[in-house]
């Protein structure tokens, strides 16, 4: 099989409450778009079949903004639990309504600069049945998302609870761990000071 035809799904993260931002940072505007709907756009462009976005917090506001995608919208109903809960949630869905992929590419809502060449990049990078982990390099040494998990660790996703997302299992599995580095600093929109600033240098009136 060609690299570029498996099946891996993306997980798109979008479930928390953004209090930090003290507004609903899934639909702050990104351009023409909002943040998540520029992440939904960037997943659609890439070698994958099927996209995956958890939602809680907020839900119905946000899913009447993105039900024109062409997505599949989990509900994530214990979000408040963080991340892992969200990774677990997304991942028991997909182990109920697909019989066959070889991994699961997670991503976060907030992080603009991921593009679609680079997805494809982790994507092409992926051999199944390998154990293999393609994740994303940062600054600090540490590996994270956008990250490609084969399927052989589905079963420890799906048991994830906290607010640590996948780290115990990057950091478990770090051996198995390959990393690719973003063109771009791999920038999370955490709060309203950084949103601002950002738009501003990318966006300008």
């Amino acid at each position: 099989m060609s690299k570029h035809a498996l099946n891996i799904p993306i997980v798109i993260l979008a479930a928390g409450a953004s209090k930090r931002m003290g507004t609903i940072k899934q639909l702050l505007l990104w351009g023409e778009n909002t943040l998540l709907g520029h992440t939904i756009q960037t997943a659609l462009k890439t070698n994958t079949k099927h996209i995956y976005v958890v939602l809680g917090a907020n839900y119905y506001t946000i899913k009447k903004e993105i039900e024109k995608f062409p997505i599949t919208i989990i509900k994530n109903d214990t979000w408040e639990l963080g991340l892992g809960k969200s990774i677990a949630c997304a991942v028991n869905h997909i182990l109920e309504a697909e019989s066959h992929f070889e991994g699961v590419l997670i991503c976060l809502a907030d992080q603009p600069f991921v593009d679609a060449d680079f997805l494809n990049t982790l994507i092409q990078n992926f051999v199944p049945n390998k154990n293999k982990i393609i994740a994303t390099s940062y600054k600090n040494g540490f590996s994270g998302v956008p990250v490609i998990f084969d399927k052989t660790y589905t079963f420890e996703l799906s048991k994830l609870i906290d607010d640590n997302g996948a780290k115990p299992l990057l950091k478990k599995y770090s051996a198995l761990v390959e990393t690719f580095k973003l063109k771009l600093d791999n920038i999370d929109i955490d709060n309203k000071e950084d949103y601002d600033n950002l738009y501003k240098a990318n966006f300008k009136n």
